[in-house]
């Protein structure tokens, strides 16, 4: 494992390089977010998706959510931009929301028990998304193994070890909090996770929003 201080220009370069590298490679990369640190693999390679859920210590019912470095690359992973997708984008991309949406039956990737859906959201964070500019759109879940705390700091995310090979520390995260989840395959939007975001901001956006635990 190597780690990287991105607050130092060059050590941020060798850093992204060795990170998109090792990435490109089928290996696991921990990288900085607006929310917290994520544990990141190319998401169309299935046996580094794998590791990334082994590492974790989680199976294939709880898929990995993927990050993208822009908005034009949802175009390529989704069946359809609704209206309605494209106001929360517009709104609060890049940022603290993540979508559940139906993606392209075309895809090759292998994400767990999807389901045909897809968690997607983009980073504001500028390494995560240099990152995912070279790489492409990356599985990522939070860095730590399941049942300890989101890690907020890269000193946090090192518990993984020498599962992962390149950390990149961006400091710490600057929400500390994971996203506002929101699942856009049904009629209307659908919370599934109160986060980043406020209700009442989404709803300014998008509308009537239902509560996870309305049917």
């Amino acid at each position: 494992m190597t780690t990287f201080d991105c607050a130092d220009p060059v050590a941020r370069r060798a850093g992204l390089t060795a990170a998109a590298t090792a990435a490109q490679a089928g290996e696991l990369v921990v990288l900085p977010t607006d929310t917290v640190y994520g544990l990141g693999a190319d998401a169309f390679n299935a046996a580094a998706v794998q590791k990334l859920l082994a590492t974790k210590g989680r199976g294939p019912d709880m898929p990995v959510p993927v990050l993208v470095g822009s908005w034009s690359t949802l175009d390529g992973l989704v069946t359809a931009v609704t209206p309605a997708m494209r106001r929360l984008i517009e709104a609060f991309w890049p940022g603290g929301l993540s979508l559940v949406v139906e993606h392209a039956p075309s895809l090759q990737w292998n994400l767990g028990d999807t389901r045909g859906t897809v968690m997607v959201r983009m980073p504001l964070h500028p390494v995560a998304l240099d990152l995912l500019r070279t790489v492409g759109p990356m599985a990522v879940s939070s860095a730590n193994r399941s049942g300890e705390p989101p890690a907020t700091s890269v000193a946090e995310a090192e518990q993984l070890g020498d599962d992962v090979a390149v950390y990149l520390d961006g400091g710490p995260s600057t929400l500390g909090v994971a996203s506002t989840i929101i699942d856009l395959t049904g009629e209307l939007p659908r919370i599934l996770r109160q986060g980043a975001l406020e209700l009442d901001r989404i709803r300014e956006v998008a509308g009537e929003v239902l509560a996870a635990d309305r049917s």
